[in-house]
């Protein structure tokens, strides 16, 4: 088991209110560009690096002349449209000065509850990744209410961490850690060095609410952690300020608290598949494509299909069955059932003029496909 983030390839780095507006004072420029700094540092040594940021709210109320986070949601809206711009800002200006690329995203709970507009945010963010630029993700404040809101962008942060298959959360925050106890309150309180995230002791730890500038507190990173390992993800909670905090943990070194999945990323991710007992509908595909399923590990292309049963849509679980009707592999779809039949038996070149757009090269990628010996226990 790996007791850190060294080696993890895929990160979700995330940055409380505090750290980013030092406190409330405005947007910490000399801090941000640390974070920056290390994480340009990381993507060209080959690593696929995703911001989340707090701070929206906090910069605006700074910039408005507000001494108190207000109660009236239009105001904290107003307040995160007007911070909004200055963060923004503030990244792309310090990560183009470290030679990276970076592309602002704005996330509510309805873009990740809908099947359609989650599949698309991945698709987004994966497609910059390649890019090797730098997602910096926020909570669209200026357009949600307390009934869809995340809560934190500590739940954010795992969230995307689930919907990228991050490797690693790492939440920066103005503590050293988790402690066992309080360390305000209680002078013997010790640092949490490792634990399983999901155990139910922490939460018991981690006591209450964090600062006033933002909502969440240790509480909200002990369930975030608990959230990211659901697809695998490890989580580390450490100081933000620590001098090359990210660099230092990526090259092994123990800091902060870290919170361990017991369930591999890969393995999460494809159990979940094998488990998943509620199929949209199937494709049947030819003897040529069996072999490249089971015998190579390949993805399955439209043009080895010769049917396509149901009514699904993008992002459903399918059957794929063999000539004979027996499912051999199951997965989730790239496209939906009407499309699927445009495109069967079809090159992907032909996609574009047959669909009106080019999408997907496959009709399930290897990653999100499991096989049908790995669909009673350990997926394939």
């Amino acid at each position: 088991m790996i007791q850190d983030v060294a080696r993890a390839q895929r990160l979700v780095v995330k940055v409380g209110s505090s750290l980013v507006t030092n406190d409330g004072r405005g947007l910490d420029e000399a801090a941000i560009g640390e974070w920056c700094r290390q994480m340009a540092a990381l993507v060209r040594s080959g690593c696929e690096i995703i911001m989340v940021s707090s701070g929206a709210i906090a910069e605006g109320m700074k910039r408005l002349g507000w001494m108190v986070r207000p109660h009236e949601i239009h105001k904290l809206q107003a307040a995160a449209a007007v911070g909004q711009m200055g963060l923004a800002q503030m990244y792309e200006t310090l990560l183009r000065q470290n030679g990276m690329g970076s592309a602002q995203v704005l996330l509510t709970h309805a873009d990740l509850a809908d099947r359609e507009r989650y599949l698309n945010a991945r698709a987004t963010l994966l497609t910059l990744l390649r890019l090797s630029v730098v997602p910096v993700i926020n909570e669209n404040d200026t357009v949600v209410n307390d009934e869809i809101k995340f809560g934190d962008n500590d739940t954010l942060g795992a969230l995307v961490a689930n919907l990228v298959e991050a490797d690693a959360l790492i939440i920066l925050t103005d503590q050293q850690g988790l402690f066992d106890a309080d360390p305000r309150h209680n002078a013997n309180a010790q640092l949490v060095q490792q634990a399983r995230a999901g155990d139910a002791a922490l939460e018991a730890m981690a006591g209450g609410a964090g600062s006033s500038l933002g909502r969440g507190g240790m509480i909200s990173k002990v369930l975030a952690a608990k959230r990211a390992a659901g697809s695998g993800a490890r989580t580390v909670i450490a100081y933000g300020r620590e001098p090359d905090v990210l660099l230092r943990l990526h090259q092994g070194e123990p800091i902060g608290t870290r919170l361990m999945a017991t369930t591999p990323k890969q393995q999460a991710r494809k159990q979940w598949i094998a488990d998943h007992l509620q199929l949209r509908g199937a494709v049947t595909v030819d003897a040529g494509a069996v072999g490249k399923l089971q015998a190579d590990g390949c993805s399955l292309l439209p043009i080895g299909m010769t049917g396509v049963d149901g009514d699904f849509s993008r992002g459903d679980v399918i059957a794929i069955c063999g000539p004979d009707g027996q499912e051999i592999a199951r997965g989730l779809a790239n496209y939906a059932s009407a499309e699927a039949r445009l495109i069967c038996r079809k090159p992907s070149s032909a996609f574009e003029s047959l669909l009106g757009y080019a999408a997907e090269h496959e009709m399930v990628h290897r990653d999100n496909l499991v096989l049908r010996r790995g669909l009673s226990g350990i997926a394939a």
